[in-house]
Parts: C-alpha cells; structure tokens; sequence
C-alpha cells in the first residue's frame, strides 16, 4: 500500500493550471475557464508516468480584479505546496512573460528546497520557445515550455518530474495490524476522537483550526487486537485567505488514505453533514478504503431534539454512494459511544480483507441472475460465464461476460447489493469488473 507523492500546479489566475491538471490525469474534471477565478476549490486526482503513480492537486486560481491581494495570496498557495507536496509544477504564462509576483513565488519554492519545476504554458509551437528568455533569468536549471492545451513539452517535464519522486515505499502491516485513517473537516473532532481511544494526550486538542498540522500515527492495542491510528490535519483559517486555505486539509486526508485500512469520516453532527464532509467521503470510497461515518458531538445535537434516524437519513441523502457504511453516533468529549468505533473498525476490516470461493460466488449470482435477468445488449443474449475474486482489500471481483459492455450500471447495482446480500461486506467498497471470456491456450 504504497504512499503516493503528491505534487502541487500552482501559479497565477488563467495560466492554464486547471487545462495542464486536464493533461496530466487525461480527465476533463477541473473547469476550464478564460474567466480568472473559475477554480474556486482545490482538485485532487491520480496520474501515472512510466509506470510511477502520484496524486495530482489543481490549486485554486487567485483574483486577479484587486478584489483580494494577489501577491498575498499566490505566496499563500505556494507555501501550502511547498509544505506539503513531493515536488511542485509553477505554471507561469508565455503570453504574459514574467511578473514580479511569479519571481516572489519560485524564490520561495527554491529557499524550500522542494523539487520544483516551472512550466512555461501557451509555447504552441517550436518558435514560440525563441520567446522564453526573460524566464531562464529566474535562476533555474530547465524551463520546460509546454501547451497543456496540446500537450507540446509535457512529456518531456513528466520524464523529470517522476525522476525525483522518492523510491516507492510500502508500507507493511505489523502483524494483523488495522490501519485507521481518522479523517475530515478541520475542527470536527478528530484529535479529540484519537485522545478519547488513546486515554491520553498524545495529540493536541484545540478548538482552534488548524492546530495539528501534520498527520500524528499512533499505535494502540485492545484485547489483544493492534491497530495504528492516524490523526490528520485540519486548517482553515478567517479573512482573506479563508478561500485559499478552506480545503487545504484534503491533501493530508490523502495522505492518510492511501496508507490505511479503514477510514473513519467524522462529521460535526452539530453543523450537519456538508458538501466537504461529502468530498473526503467520496476520497476515501474512490480509493477502496472500509468506510465507517461517525457523527461526532451528539452532546450538542440531542438537546436540539433531533434524532439519530434524522440524521442519518441525511447522510445517506448526502453520501448515497457510501450506503453500505456503519453510521455510529458519538460524542468525543463526553465518551459517549466512543467504545463502539473500535469493534465496528475491526468488523469492517473482517469484511474488507474478505475472500470468497468462486463457487460460493457464482451460487449468488446465479441466483440473482435467475431472479432479474440480465437485460439483451443491441438485440443479443447477455450472458455471464463466471465469477471469481482477483483480491480483497477492498474485494475485487472479475466477471467473465459474452458481451461487457451490455452490463448496465444499475444492473451492476444490483449484483453488488446481491453480494452483500448473500456474503456482508458491511463498510467494505465492492469492485466488479467486467470482462470478456478469457481465450483458451491452444495445445
């Protein structure tokens, strides 16, 4: 389970950050505007080079009207990246050539001394690179001229960049060691939580944002059983920066992602459940964790009358794609429930590290099948060969058809809710995979 680097596209409003983010994961998830601005939050994704996969983040683009203090704010960005990232992209525009505010960023980048690389974006031709020499002045040792429109010069800035990552490095369970990522917004509880498991004051607790900065693994036992907890960062802080750093503590969240078993989501069930709590949620989804939702602070919530049927119907409302999650409600502050998180990690990681027979598995979808046939595909049977599981963490499963592409995602619904039907799978994420029936060797 490896940790991925993360490196950070930063630069002034409108240089083409979000169309180079594009590039690099072949997605057109980031909103590509000539409007200043149009990137609002920050946007993470995975991307690979040569084999070497790493975690992408698109920073939000800064105002560039006078409304908010643009050096202030792009030096901001840059000290969050340097801080946190593996190694940094600044984007800098051919058309504009160099501003002051981009020698202010890439001096700071340097005295870092992260990995850095300045990507000169817009050279849509070879000519155009005649045009770069007021950028060689900063002091490095290759610009990269690049159109993350085109993709002239990208290969060449990616060939550099995976050459500086560190060497991969899994890391091992101890033993049947759980893994547990306590993860979301910043003031929720998360260090409070760790404290109230721990019995201790191994992490700071405040509810002043932004107090624990860096990730805080702590290992612990109970009845024998061993898990390792993660407390992560979250920052946020008023004023004008507010925007800048409102999200920030995602990054750490990933972080804290790609390394774990399980992830606990904490929500504040005094705010109610957010469309932030619902972003980290979906990270952890995305990246195949066990997935358990806590809702933190019912001391403050029960006197409000509201009960714990309403408020976990407004989670499954919020997050329907984590259906199959345990929803515990607690309270950090007082203990109150705060004995049910670790059994209920423990029985989701049984589910999560599951493996089942390819027998067991094709009675249940045979059975399912029987039940609510698969749908023709353009006029022609449908029909599934076998099944078998390709892994766990989460489980993985192959699913050997005539014809793949006549699986229609609600069809896909339905056998993984059959799955957990027949075999659990409580807080554990369900992959199926679709394939056609693999060749026979010839002799």
């Amino acid at each position: 389970m490896p940790v991925l680097p993360l490196v950070a596209i930063i630069g002034r409003a409108n240089v083409g950050k979000s169309t180079l983010f594009n590039r690099l994961i072949l997605k057109r998830k980031s909103i590509v505007n000539d409007t200043p601005g149009v990137t609002r939050d920050r946007i993470y994704e995975q991307s690979d080079w040569l084999g070497r996969f790493f975690t992408v983040v698109d920073t939000g683009g800064v105002d560039v009207d006078g409304v908010n203090e643009i050096e202030d704010q792009v030096v901001e960005q840059a000290l969050l990246a340097q801080s946190e990232a593996d190694a940094i992209i600044f984007v800098a525009d051919k058309n504009m050539g160099l501003t002051p505010q981009d020698r202010e960023v890439v001096d700071r980048i340097r005295k870092s001394g992260k990995p850095f690389f300045l990507a000169v974006n817009k050279v849509d031709h070879a000519k155009h690179e005649l045009e770069l020499s007021d950028f060689a002045g900063v002091g490095v040792d290759t610009v990269y001229p690049i159109s993350a429109e085109h993709g002239h010069g990208v290969a060449d800035m990616l060939d550099a960049l995976v050459a500086v990552f560190p060497e991969e490095e899994d890391i091992p369970p101890v033993d049947d060691t759980v893994r547990v990522a306590v993860v979301g917004r910043p003031n929720v509880g998360k260090s409070s939580l760790v404290n109230r498991l721990l019995d201790s004051s191994r992490c700071i607790v405040s509810n002043i944002p932004g107090t624990t900065r860096d990730a805080v693994d702590t290992t612990l036992e109970v009845d024998g059983k061993s898990f390792l907890l993660v407390d992560t960062a979250g920052i946020r802080r008023k004023g004008k920066t507010r925007e800048v750093l409102d999200k920030f503590s995602v990054i750490m969240a990933l972080k804290a992602l790609d390394r774990c078993d399980i992830a606990v989501i904490i929500v504040d069930g005094s705010e109610g459940i957010t469309d932030q709590d619902a972003t980290i949620a979906g990270y952890a989804f995305e990246r195949g964790r066990g997935c358990i939702l806590a809702v933190n602070k019912w001391d403050l919530v029960k006197p409000r009358g509201i009960t714990i049927k309403e408020i976990e119907e407004q989670i499954k409302d919020k997050c329907k794609f984590l259906d199959f999650a345990p929803i515990l409600v607690i309270s950090a502050l007082t203990g109150y429930d705060v004995d049910k998180i670790l059994p209920q990690v423990e029985s989701v990681c049984e589910e999560y590290r599951k493996n089942i027979s390819t027998g067991r598995l094709n009675d249940c979808f045979e059975r399912a099948i029987e039940r609510n046939p698969i749908s023709s595909y353009r006029g022609k049977f449908v029909k599934m060969h076998y099944t078998t599981q390709i892994k766990s963490r989460p489980p993985t499963f192959k699913c050997f058809v005539n014809y793949p592409d006549g699986i229609h995602f609600s069809y896909k619904r339905y056998l993984v809710n059959s799955l957990r039907k027949t075999f659990g799978l409580a807080g554990a994420p369900v992959r199926l995979i679709f394939s056609g029936k693999p060749k026979r060797n010839r002799q």
